[in-house]
């Protein structure tokens, strides 16, 4: 069994979740290699601020084939303010539980008009349950709510986010970690309504030192045509380190890109992840 301190620096808080419209990404792709090595039923309540950032060059495409094409051209930056509060109820002392309220900040920058719209994004808040059969094994459920509420950047729509989790600690240091759920979306102000989203997040990790831990990441999302939108999927990949800075702190980065994809702009972005325990 770990220390209570070091089970408190591996636990990522459930989700990192960033809009459609903000991202060429998967939904949930900011998650790293520990996201859901949480601890087992019984630990004293405690908290967890996560920072997360991210940079992606939309400069090039996937068409209805599948065929690279010239994307929108813009950068998008993407900033995510999550605090997560983690305790474990009375009435069922073996659960872990955890609520999260997350506020995404966003930039998309025209490159060639050199022009810039930013603001507030619409902030998500829900809830993760947990069990663990074993020391080793982490198996959940976790559901979000998008609130449409944000600034320019407002995808002007309600949103409801829903996945299973789980966590391995497997032999020789390495570590399975990884989701499957759904986006649904109601209709947009413009009367656009996006179709259903299903998607997958996998990190697998080698922890090589006390301090380092290199992983690889794979993501996909499937989302349906809806309203005349086309349907569209993607399958992304990525590489990154997972920095064990402290017992209460971690930094991973990661930089993701697109494998195949149609009816989707590239994903080539650099991600960053910054979370404090107390």
């Amino acid at each position: 069994m770990m220390h209570k301190h070091t089970q408190k620096s591996l636990v990522a808080a459930a989700l990192a979740l960033m809009s459609a419209s903000a991202s060429a990404g998967v939904n949930f792709d900011a998650i790293g290699p520990h996201e859901y090595n949480l601890p087992a039923g019984g630990f004293e309540p405690f908290n967890v601020f996560v920072q997360y950032a991210s940079v992606s060059d939309d400069d090039k495409a996937y068409d209805a084939d599948g065929d690279k094409i010239d994307g929108p051209g813009t950068r998008t930056l993407v900033g995510i303010s999550k605090y997560v509060r983690f305790w474990t109820p009375g009435w069922a002392p073996k659960i872990g539980l955890a609520y999260e309220i997350l506020v995404p900040t966003i930039g998309v920058r025209d490159k060639a008009a050199g022009t810039q719209t930013s603001g507030i994004g619409d902030p998500l808040t829900g809830f993760a349950v947990w069990y663990k059969p074993n020391e080793n094994a982490t198996l959940g459920f976790q559901s979000f709510v998008h609130i449409p509420v944000g600034g320019e950047v407002s995808d002007t729509n309600w949103k409801s986010n829903t996945s299973f989790f789980w966590d391995f600690r497997l032999p020789a240091k390495f570590g399975f970690t990884g989701d499957a759920g759904y986006l649904y979306q109601t209709e947009r102000v413009s009367g656009f309504k996006p179709g259903l989203s299903w998607f997958t997040n996998d990190r697998f990790g080698l922890r090589v030192s006390e301090h380092v831990e290199p992983f690889i990441g794979f993501d996909a999302e499937y989302q349906d045509g809806n309203d005349g939108a086309p349907h569209s999927w993607t399958i992304d990949g990525g590489v990154g380190v997972m920095f064990h800075t402290f017992k209460n702190q971690s930094i991973t980065v990661r930089y993701s890109t697109t494998l195949d994809a149609v009816s989707r702009v590239e994903n080539d972005s650099l991600n960053v992840r910054y979370i404090y325990s107390w």
